[in-house]
């Protein structure tokens, strides 16, 4: 896609503040960026994040802080730290569901999809999610129709299930940025 085509787009990505996985944060990143996206990162708190491979980031706002209304899209990376940072947080929830309502895109990539489940926008949608079966019982919970495939889009929702995946997610993200 063309960057012109998305210059005026906005994502904000979520991070766990440790051990988010650096591929699935960097790979969909830098498409983002070729693309001409502005984004914005966001984690529990504006610290350094450090990635399980061991790339660091500063978020630019902490998750409490970010405003729904200021992006195109809301995309959350995986990794462990996701589990323990972003799986039970409640402002990230809101913040999720309120993207999806206003039919903003919402993607998560590998373990990170839970959260979009226990947000509540997955109901009767088809995703994925990274193949753990903790991960695919909170989709099954969270009313998804788990599939076991590397990328899934649903409406304005992309899940995808890990590291390999990470390119296509990016592309699909962006995909979708651009019927907005």
């Amino acid at each position: 896609m063309k960057g012109s085509d998305l210059a005026d787009k906005k994502i904000l990505m979520i991070i766990a503040q440790n051990n988010f996985r650096d591929e699935e944060f960097f790979e969909p990143r830098e498409i983002f960026e070729d693309a001409g996206v502005d984004i914005t990162v966001a984690s529990n708190s504006t610290d350094e994040a450090v990635g399980t491979l061991g790339r660091k980031v500063r978020p630019d706002i902490s998750i409490d802080n970010a405003n729904v209304a200021e992006f195109d899209a809301v995309v959350i990376a995986g990794g462990g730290g996701s589990r323990e940072y972003l799986w039970s947080n409640k402002k990230l929830h809101k913040l999720v569901k309120d993207a999806y309502e206003h039919e903003k895109v919402v993607a998560a990539i590998c373990i990170s999809p839970v959260v979009l489940a226990r947000a509540g926008v997955l109901e009767d949608r088809r995703a994925t999610v990274f193949k753990d079966s903790a991960c695919i019982k909170e989709l099954e919970k969270g009313g998804a129709s788990y599939e076991d495939e590397d990328v899934v889009v649903t409406d304005n929702v992309v899940t995808a299930a890990g590291p390999k995946a990470a390119e296509e997610f990016g592309e699909a993200v962006l995909e979708m940025l651009g019927k907005l």
